[in-house]
Formats: structure tokens, C-alpha cells, sequence
């Protein structure tokens, strides 16, 4: 036997014959955790109280402890699972012309690739562009697209609904308006090259923005006048939080023909459009006046 096991099988030995070790002594009863999840609007300070009134940020949600409550944190991942599900959703294919459509796509080749190059997502690729000039109508006042974006959901969901509401506002004004196209892994900026392939005087991308907690459907509107491959940000205009629980697609239809129409007008978009006289038409839209945030919608109930 090595040297090695003989101090094993001793060391053994010793602690088998040596007395047990003492009973360990008596842990005191640990206290049930306060029955406090989020807190009734009498325990939360003024400031909270105020604070929730303007907006929908996780502001008062009361704590056991020094940590959040279950339910808190049960409801804040399932809203990041909703972004998550938001950002990882495809628009299927056949989507567009199933819903009357001209389909066009950027020069993204995969949604990896998209989520990774943005600057591809603004291009459309060379079998879309030869679609969009044999197919689409020309010379039109304003060209509406249809886009993924960050957000097939919203796309596939309030899109369309959006997208009618505003065409009949504007048909309604006596605008000719350009054939309605999907595009996909489309980013802003797309709807310049496809309003200078068709000429319109004011292209409309209405496409998923990125999602927030909660809140995977909302889209964004982005209209430019003169549409042109290199533009800026500074000469387009914006509108975001379209869904049911922000501004209505109906409403937001109305409130870009509005918009469109301030473009047509002046002749110009961005920056230098002067909203001032448009503040009864565009509401909040304008930049001027007050929204209500939206109601936190509960995904999680806890039973206690």
C-alpha cells in the first residue's frame, strides 16, 4: 500500500471512531414576507401619483424588500417576450399579394441580416426595383408603403387597417394615390428610392416600429416630400405609436393626409414644414398639444 493510502485509510479511521459533531443549534423562524405586490394609490407618494398620470413607465410599482414583487416581474418579461416575439416575427411569404399588394423587398437577404445591416434594409433589391418600374403607376401625389420594419406584427396587424384609412383620406382630398406595395425588411429611408421611381410628390412608409414593453404592434408613419435616394431624416416627418392603444389607425390615417396635405401645399417636408396652422387637425401630432398616455395593459395576474 503507497504512502498516500495508508494516510487515507488512517485519517478514515480517526474520523470514525471520533465523537459526532455537535447538533447544529435551533434556526429561528423566518417571518412570512409582507402580503405588499404593487401598492394601492393611497401608499404611493404624491410624486408617484402624479408621475403615473403622464406616463406609462414602470414608476410606483411598491417592493418587498429591497426587490421588486412577483407580479412586477412576472409582468415586465412578459413585455420584453412580447418585444422579443415582435423583433423575431418574418412577414410570410405571399403575404402582400394576398392582401392585393405589389411585394417588394430591400436587399436584405435574411432577418439576421437585417437586424445586423440597416443599410441594406433601405435599398430595395434589383428584382423588386424591375417589378416596381414594369408595374407600379407613375406621376401619383402620394405613394403608401406597407413595411415590416422592426415589427411584422404591426405590419400584418394594424398595417393594412392604416394603410386604408389613409388612402381614402386622401382619395378623398382628390389625390391620386399610387398602388399599394408591402415591403419587406424594409428600414426608413426606403420609401425614397421607391417615390423617385415613381415620381410621386409625397411617398408614406407606414411601417412596425420598434417595440417597447408591452407594446410589440405600434407603427410609425415617415412621409417625405420630393422623395430622392439621399435624403435625410431632417427632410422627412414622423409619426409613431399608431395602434389601438396609442393613436387609432383611423385616426392616424386622417391625421397624415393632413400632413400630406400641409407637404403638398408647401412644398416641402422636414424641417422646414410649418405645422403651426395645422394644430386643430393633427392634435398631439403637431408637437403642441397633451396625450393621455396609454393604459398599461396587465399580461400576468398573480393569485394571491
Amino acid at each position: 500500500m503507497s504512502r498516500t493510502r495508508e494516510l487515507v485509510s488512517a485519517l478514515r479511521d480517526r474520523l470514525a471512531a471520533s465523537d459526532p459533531l455537535p447538533a447544529p443549534p435551533p434556526i429561528a423562524p423566518i417571518p412570512s414576507p409582507p402580503h405588499r405586490v404593487f401598492p394601492s394609490p393611497r401608499a404611493r407618494s404624491a410624486y408617484a401619483e402624479k408621475a403615473c398620470a403622464h406616463t406609462t413607465a414602470l414608476v410606483g410599482i411598491g417592493h418587498v424588500g429591497t426587490r421588486y414583487a412577483t407580479d412586477v416581474v412576472l409582468q415586465f418579461q412578459a413585455e420584453l417576450a412580447v418585444a422579443h416575439e415582435a423583433v423575431a416575427t418574418v412577414l410570410p411569404d405571399g403575404w402582400a399579394a394576398s392582401h392585393g399588394l405589389l411585394a417588394l423587398s430591400s436587399r436584405v437577404t435574411s432577418h439576421r441580416e437585417f437586424l445586423l445591416r440597416p443599410d441594406l434594409g433601405r435599398r430595395l433589391d434589383d428584382a423588386s426595383l424591375r417589378v416596381l418600374r414594369e408595374t407600379a403607376a407613375k406621376d401619383v401625389d402620394i405613394q403608401p408603403i406597407v413595411a415590416d420594419g422592426l415589427s411584422a406584427v404591426a405590419c400584418m396587424g394594424s398595417g393594412l387597417e392604416l394603410l386604408k384609412h389613409f388612402t381614402a383620406a386622401c382619395e378623398a382630398r382628390g389625390w391620386t394615390v399610387g398602388t399599394p406595395m408591402s415591403a419587406r425588411f424594409a428600414r426608413v429611408w426606403l420609401e425614397d428610392e421607391i417615390g423617385q421611381e415613381v415620381r410621386a410628390k409625397v411617398a408614406a412608409i407606414l411601417l412596425g416600429e420598434r417595440p417597447g414593453l408591452g407594446t410589440g404592434d405600434g407603427l410609425s408613419a415617415y412621409l417625405v416630400h420630393a422623395p430622392r435616394v439621399g435624403n435625410t431624416d431632417s427632410d422627412r416627418n414622423m409619426m409613431s405609436n399608431i395602434h389601438a392603444r396609442g393613436t387609432p389607425p383611423a385616426q392616424a390615417g386622417v391625421r397624415l393626409a393632413t400632413l400630406a396635405g400641409a407637404m403638398l401645399e408647401q412644398r416641402t417636408s422636414g424641417v422646414k414644414l410649418d405645422l403651426s396652422g395645422f394644430q386643430r387637425e393633427l392634435g398631439e401630432a403637431s408637437g403642441r398639444g397633451y396625450r393621455a398616455p396609454q393604459p398599461r395593459e396587465r399580461l400576468v395576474e398573480v393569485n394571491r
